[in-house]
């Protein structure tokens, strides 16, 4: 049984939350994100605080109810965050000859193909090279779910190979190195 869902989303200052009929709008510093709220579930405005339970009574359908009470919590949650601090992912590519550069919405990379591979960013969404080390992409933007989508679709241009470890990476995954021929 889901325990996340017991807990009530605190708003925090400078953050506007809106209940309209199924659905959440959070208005913050960083923009405007709405959230499509389920049926199955109830979800209310409590001094400020918001308060998901599931759907009790001849309408709801138990199980289903008590799977989305966890799912819609995080998602109203991810919401608040995204509009008050945004989300954050971070990138790093390891190869002889690999670069990445960004001009005018596109980020340009050069991981050992023949072309280089033209990405456009999306709207929302902005990614740069780390000025500290220029061998990591960062991919910022308020909603949780796009920043994780276009971070694996960069990843996805060069994956990391386990013989020398060359390739696109998140920063915090672990590759798990192979040994190579031996004579």
């Amino acid at each position: 049984m889901s325990r996340v869902g017991k807990k009530a989303i605190v708003i925090p200052d400078g953050v506007e939350v809106e209940l309209s009929r199924g659905e959440l709008t959070a208005k913050g510093s960083r923009g405007v994100l709405s959230v499509a709220l389920s049926h199955l579930v109830e979800t209310s405005k409590v001094d400020n605080a918001i308060v998901v339970k599931p759907r009790s009574g001849a309408k709801s359908d138990g199980k289903k109810s008590r799977e989305m009470w966890g799912t819609m919590r995080q998602m109203i949650a991810q919401a608040i965050v995204g509009v008050s601090q945004g989300f954050k992912r971070q990138l790093v590519f390891e190869g002889v000859g690999y670069r990445a550069s960004v001009a005018e919405r596109t980020l340009k990379l050069s991981l050992g193909y023949s072309h280089d591979i033209m990405f456009p960013i999306p709207e929302g969404m902005q990614i740069s090279i780390s000025p500290e080390r220029n061998n990591i992409i960062v991919v910022e933007g308020n909603d949780k779910q796009q920043v994780g989508q276009v971070a694996s679709l960069i990843r996805s241009m060069r994956p990391v190979e386990p013989y020398k470890g060359k390739g696109l990476r998140y920063i915090d995954a672990f590759v798990r190195r192979k040994e190579g021929k031996k004579k």
